[in-house]
């Protein structure tokens, strides 16, 4: 892409209404544009991160063999009356008439929706496990929208549903969908940590929030500080594996981490003095079992081995896509602007033609833009008529992780400048060197692209696709 035909409504000034970092960023770099309260455009340069992030999302959801679908905005209140939620869930949820006179809703989770799909189509336990996604816009009438998108009324979603036979299976699949947030979190540059939480209106008494640390958070954590040194890492897992996924469970839950609501005062004394920690966190994920809440209520059942109906145990495990975005730039930005991790950014690498119209840095910039689009690389070349400092300056707030530089002093000795976002660091080198360490630092991405969506295919995945 090109600068000059780009659409990157750029802000000088802050908006008043903005007081957090992500929020104030989003809106300087022409990412967003609020509609009304707490709902947003997205414009483009925001909706190519929501994408990337998105893409991530399924593609490790697929990989831990999970199917994706989609399921509508609006539904229908007689579900939800099915279920005894519908006068339970509180004014966060928007009630609407259709025409006809019809109690419908918009959204706000899906648990009653496809408990239906999957009672009217699956009835022998032979079909089981399954678990099925989506990512869905919702919608949840906060009383006090704010901090942009990280607490808006609309927002996009990743929500997931396992159905099992029974306790032990379900509990696997809670399993599994830690490993896979796990995964999906590093890939976005985030360490999220895993932590005791409340069922809240969705239910259930097994369940874990996935939190970022951050200044801003609207949560109060406690933890021991020995969490923040795990990492899963690449390290290869069976999904299948029952005692894999409840040993990666154990490893990053056994240690202190609770959110203020299920914070244990005498628990947390059993914490070394020097490692006993409270911050604030940002809520990025959370994954319930919640057994048969829903399939009792709603006639939910298969049947069972000796032939009796049973009702399925059930899940629901859910990522905030959109407010995943707000949450890496309030935890990897610096003065300047947004810092990308490499998992999300919305360009690979910037170009800055420092003399725009001269003829060399012209030649060398077109040729650097046409030799990383080759690599498989998408950058943005700034080829605006602008100054060198203005050019810089968008670099920097939009947070691309590289940029390469072209000047006519730097040309004449046969060199361009290769800049890291996060370090500030710059090296010069040859043209076609910048654009190989370029595309070697992007290269770990694309391996892991293709080692998530190249997995085999087992009996139960074969049969669901069919």
């Amino acid at each position: 892409m090109r600068l000059s035909r780009y659409f990157l409504p750029v802000l000088k000034d802050t908006p008043a209404e903005a007081t957090i970092v992500s929020h104030r960023l989003m809106l300087r770099a022409g990412m967003i544009k609020q509609a009304s309260a707490g709902i947003y455009s997205w414009l483009p340069l925001g909706y190519k991160v929501l994408q990337n992030i998105e893409k991530i999302v399924h593609e490790e959801q697929v990989r831990a063999g999970h199917v994706p679908m989609l399921m509508p905005t609006i539904q229908s209140a007689d579900l939800w009356r099915e279920s005894g939620r519908y006068d339970d869930y509180g004014q966060e949820m928007l009630r609407i008439k259709d025409r006809h006179g019809r109690d419908m809703l918009f959204g706000p989770t899906n648990e009653e929706l496809i408990t239906d799909i999957f009672r009217s189509s699956v009835s022998s336990y032979k079909d089981l496990p399954l678990t099925l996604y989506h990512i869905q816009w919702k919608f949840r009438d906060e009383v006090r929208p704010r901090f942009g998108v990280m607490r808006g009324r609309e927002f996009l979603m990743k929500d997931g549903y396992n159905f099992d036979l029974t306790k032990e299976d379900a509990l696997h699949s809670y399993n599994r969908h830690l490993v896979s947030y796990l995964r999906t979190y590093e890939r976005m540059g985030l360490q999220a940590i895993p932590m005791r939480a409340d069922g809240g209106p969705i239910g259930g008494d097994y369940t874990h929030e996935f939190l970022v640390l951050a200044d801003t958070g609207e949560s109060e954590v406690f933890y021991d500080s020995a969490i923040t040194d795990l990492s899963f890492g690449d390290r290869a897992l069976d999904y299948d594996d029952h005692a894999a996924c409840q040993a990666v469970l154990e490893e990053f839950t056994s240690r202190y981490a609770r959110t203020d609501e299920t914070h244990d005062e005498a628990a947390f004394a059993d914490v070394p003095e020097d490692r006993r920690r409270s911050a604030r966190g940002i809520e990025v994920g959370q994954i319930f079992y919640f057994g048969t809440k829903y399939s009792e209520a709603m006639g939910a059942t298969v049947q069972g081995p000796d032939g009796k109906p049973v009702p399925v145990h059930m899940g629901s495990h859910g990522i905030g896509v959109s407010r995943l975005l707000g949450a890496i730039i309030e935890a990897s930005h610096d003065d300047n602007g947004i810092i990308w991790p490499e998992g999300v950014t919305p360009f690979h690498c910037g170009i800055v033609n420092l003399r725009q119209g001269d003829e060399a840095t012209d030649k060398a910039s077109e040729a650097l833009y046409k030799s990383l689009v080759a690599h498989g690389m998408e950058p943005l070349y700034d080829d605006r008529d602008e100054r060198a400092g203005a050019k810089f300056a968008t670099m920097d707030l939009i947070g691309l992780p590289w940029r390469i530089t072209v000047g006519p002093r730097g040309l004449k000795n046969g060199v361009v400048e290769l800049t890291n976002r996060r370090t500030g660091v710059s090296e010069e080198m040859a043209p076609e060197q910048a654009v190989e360490k370029v595309a070697e630092i992007y290269a770990p991405h694309h391996e892991t692209v293709r080692a998530a969506m190249v997995q085999p295919m087992d009996k139960r995945s074969f049969h669901t696709w069919i």
